[in-house]
């Protein structure tokens, strides 16, 4: 069977790599065009490029994937009986959909018809859900609408963040995969139709969706925090402490429930009376308690504006950092 793969970002490694691996003919790999990235704006190959060269694999960087030439002269000549797509980045029109005898395939990190979209792992955590997924799709002209052809579930735990909940995902995709490959060589794949009564969406993040509002409940902060990690962060900002002569932006990178299973010593002040945003308690080794909305929240890990990332405890003592100071 002759596969293309297309994908750019870091969830379609795995997957890649078990099409490489395994027993389908690889005669073509598609990603997008090397990108800046960084605070230097550095100019960089896409990770599943880096897997394309390290193999020597055929390897192509179209622009814009719904141009004529390249459906015409590159993705025809390659003659592909299979397209598999994972965190591609670009949409792709029905001239390529129709192209491939068994289609093109799909890897989404969501059980479907639940949080279609561009941001389906970050949303899920944010939204608070216990359990997330990986469906391989026959894909339409929808957004993320096409038959189910394969999904698995996996659990979300209370600690996860959207970058370690992408590997695993990835690493389940990449299970997926050998299965979905084993199916078209078989013969037809199987197909389910979504049910789009029950279709949730989660759209691509912005930078305002990090901004913490610490009159929500701890656990949706907490999930915020989560969620929105590597980007765009969860900030807020510290009014003046005693230490500086202005107000403090800061990132908010790990954070855990005083509820949680984890050994937490208790506080020494009661949260509950404190306005939301309010710095309740210094622990040391473990980090600062901020009231809520509920109830306080510890945090672990921040990260001031144009600084290094630091524990929360280092970041009271080097901004002199008390109690009743208060983010806003």
């Amino acid at each position: 069977m002759r596969v293309v793969f297309m994908g750019t970002d870091k969830f379609a490694v795995p997957a890649l790599q078990a099409v490489i691996s395994g027993e389908a003919e690889l005669v073509g790999v598609i990603t997008q065009p090397d990108r800046p990235r960084g605070r230097g704006l550095k100019t960089v190959p896409s990770p599943v490029k880096d897997v394309a060269l390290e193999h020597r694999l055929p390897l192509h960087q179209p622009g814009r994937v719904r141009e004529r030439e390249f459906i015409e002269e590159i993705l025809r000549g390659l003659k592909p009986d299979l397209i598999i797509v994972a965190a591609f980045g670009q949409i792709l029109p029905r001239a390529i959909l129709d192209l491939p005898p068994h289609g093109c395939i799909n890897l989404h990190p969501s059980l479907l018809p639940r949080f279609r979209g561009a941001a389906p792992i970050q949303r899920a955590i944010m939204s608070g859900e216990r359990e997330t997924g990986v469906t391989v799709m026959l894909m339409d002209e929808g957004e993320d609408t096409g038959d189910i052809v394969l999904q698995e579930k996996t659990e979300i735990g209370i600690s996860d963040s959207a970058e370690l909940l992408s590997q695993k995902l990835a690493d389940l995709a990449a299970r997926l995969i050998r299965e979905t490959l084993q199916l078209a060589q078989d013969g037809a794949l199987p197909r389910q139709p979504q049910d789009h009564s029950k279709a949730s969406y989660a759209p691509k993040l912005q930078k305002e969706d990090g901004l913490i509002d610490w009159k929500k409940s701890a656990l949706e902060i907490h999930n915020l925090i989560r969620g929105t990690i590597p980007w765009p962060g969860a900030h807020t900002t510290l009014g003046q402490a005693v230490g500086t002569r202005h107000d403090v932006s800061l990132r908010i990178w790990e954070s855990q429930l005083l509820d949680s299973p984890f050994r937490i010593p208790h506080t020494r002040r009661p949260e509950s009376s404190a306005s939301p945003g309010t710095i309740t308690d210094i622990i040391p080794d473990a980090g600062i308690v901020v009231a809520t909305g509920d109830k306080g929240l510890l945090i672990n890990s921040v990260q001031p504006a144009s600084k290094s990332r630091m524990s929360a405890r280092d970041f009271a003592n080097g901004y002199r950092v008390k109690v009743g100071n208060v983010f806003s």
